[in-house]
């Protein structure tokens, strides 16, 4: 990734993510579609990398 890029995130329950910056700790993640949605909108994709605190 390159240096100047973040990944935020405000999903609280994730082990990664730093609640007070909004910011995923991992350097890299992993999205992947959600299977049976075809929205054309976020809900089409979830992180891979979430892990439950």
């Amino acid at each position: 990734m390159d240096k100047n890029q973040n990944i935020n995130c405000t999903v609280a329950s994730c082990k990664f993510n730093n609640n007070q910056m909004q910011k995923c700790k991992l350097e890299s993640i992993i999205v992947t579609p959600v299977e049976g949605i075809d929205t054309k909108k976020p809900d089409e994709s979830m992180c891979s990398s979430y892990d439950c605190n």
